[in-house]
């Protein structure tokens, strides 16, 4: 029979009915525990995953944490072989002059100061114009006739400036020459051979002669032109790299930054 539970059929509420109509006087013994029964299968102990919900905005970001120390410098690598220098540029042409400024006004004149020592003598000012021909004076008497003749003359060493002075007095003069000694001519052809004559008689060893005086050093060559710069040479190889240093260690972390939204 339906009970009064929204119309359900037992045993919805079967329990509720029993317990209306029996009181505790009326109950027996109570029965031994029955066996457990078998265990129901067991369901999903997860449900299905919901939607993942909008992202929120990100956080601010936590400060930079602090730097770690810098591992050691590896050694450094073996240098490359220098190439040669390369050829040298032309020179540029000279840039144009810069425009003269203009002159800036002339300032005051400012109070005159204590007289100065003497300065050194100018210049000579240039010729004045030629004055009137004077009247014609008296003549001289007859001064004495001057004799030129020829004083020392010297040999200077080679390659100086050859000297001319005259000494004496009037009217007794003399002129004295430095010549320097000129360069060594070339030496002549070789004559052609002469007839072999009879060998004459061995004479008498003679005793050996003094050394003769050095001769002066002749004079020294001009010197060559400069020949052309040779070409750029290859470039060196590039040295080994060295080796890496140590990776420094990794500075703490900063903290973390608040959650967003």
């Amino acid at each position: 029979m339906p009970c009064n539970c929204n119309n359900t059929l037992p045993p919805c509420c079967e329990n509720i009915f029993v317990s209306n109509t029996v009181t505790r006087s009326q109950r027996g013994p109570q029965g031994p525990t029955g066996p457990t029964g078998p265990t129901g299968p067991t369901g999903p102990s997860t449900g299905a995953t919901g939607p993942t919900g909008p992202t929120g905005a990100q956080g601010p970001t936590g400060p930079t944490g602090a730097t770690g120390p810098t591992g050691a410098q590896g050694p450094q690598g073996i240098q490359g072989i220098q190439g040669f220098a390369g050829i040298q540029g032309p020179t540029g042409l000279t840039g144009p002059t810069g425009a003269t400024g203009a002159t800036g006004p002339t300032g005051a004149t400012g109070p005159t100061g204590a007289t100065g020592p003497t300065g050194a003598t100018g210049p000579t000012g240039a010729t004045g114009p030629t004055g009137a021909t004077g009247a014609t004076g008296a003549t001289g008497p007859t001064g004495l006739t001057p004799t030129l003749a020829i004083g020392t003359v010297s040999t200077g060493a080679p390659g100086t400036t050859a000297t001319a002075n005259i000494t004496g007095t009037a009217p007794n003069f003399f002129l004295n020459l430095t010549i320097p000694q000129g360069a060594t001519g070339p030496t002549g052809a070789t004559g052609g051979t002469g007839t072999v004559g009879a060998t004459g008689p061995t004479g008498a060893t003679g005793p050996t002669g003094a050394t003769g005086p050095t001769g002066a050093t002749g004079l020294t060559g001009a010197a060559g032109a400069t020949g052309p710069t040779g070409p750029e040479g290859p470039t060196g190889p590039t040295g080994a790299t060295g080796p890496t240093g140590p990776t420094g260690a990794t500075g703490p972390t900063g903290p973390t930054g608040p959650t967003g939204p």
